[in-house]
């Protein structure tokens, strides 16, 4: 049998695209999917704890993808992870520490302050703790907004957060919006602190929940502005 010239053109044509096809196939394989944009290797040692923990404190809606996502900003998933003043998988000063202690002894107590900080199942309960109690210190016009209002005040202190919602209030701007409004207005904080305050609350929930939504429910950001 014998082809036209265009024929063979279009059937030459024709194969390429299969090939085309079959090597990008093997390029975007699954395997090679999962790995972009993956939590570290690491994380997966802790997942059970942090799902435990997370809804022990919250209840089975637990939004685990955001505190999974907090983990990850805050310390890779190393647990001896250490900064300047905190450490641990949650990176919590020796003060609130003691703080934690000091208010949930049943659970959190009976662990050194000197190691408690760097017990992974510690800190992660910790974690939980800690952000539910900064949780019911803001209302807020979302659950993105409230949760960004406590991601900020667990980063730089509740007490800044206040001062920033006040400031807001007096610019004309929305005191019970974080994303577009009180995120805008410093009380007083130098630039470098101010801007890894603002950073913080933005790469949990826009940048590091979407690793960890196979882990449990998030929150929801389609409305917020980039």
């Amino acid at each position: 049998m014998s082809f036209h010239p265009s024929e063979r053109r279009a059937f030459a044509l024709l194969v390429l695209a299969l090939l085309a096809v079959a090597v990008i196939g093997l390029w975007f394989s699954p395997a090679k999917a999962a790995s972009i944009g993956s939590p570290p290797p690491q994380a997966e040692r802790y997942r059970r704890d942090l799902i435990r923990s997370a809804r022990y404190v919250f209840g089975m809606s637990a939004p685990v993808a955001v505190l999974a996502a907090q983990v990850h900003q805050e310390s890779a998933w190393i647990p001896t992870a250490h900064s300047a003043y905190a450490a641990g998988l949650a990176q919590f000063t020796p003060a609130t520490v003691d703080t934690m202690q000091a208010k949930y002894p049943t659970e959190l107590g009976g662990v050194s302050s000197t190691i408690a900080a760097i017990d992974p199942r510690w800190a992660l309960l910790a974690l939980c703790r800690y952000d539910a109690q900064l949780l019911d210190m803001f209302t807020a016009a979302s659950p993105a907004d409230r949760w960004a209002f406590a991601l900020a005040a667990y980063n730089g202190g509740p007490g800044w957060i206040s001062r920033d919602r006040a400031k807001a209030q007096a610019l004309g701007l929305d005191p019970a919006r974080w994303f577009g409004h009180v995120e805008l207005a410093n009380a007083g904080r130098a630039p470098q602190f101010f801007k890894e305050n603002r950073d913080y609350p933005r790469r949990i929930l826009l940048k590091h929940q979407a690793l960890y939504r196979s882990w449990g429910p998030g929150v929801g950001v389609s409305e917020v502005p980039r």
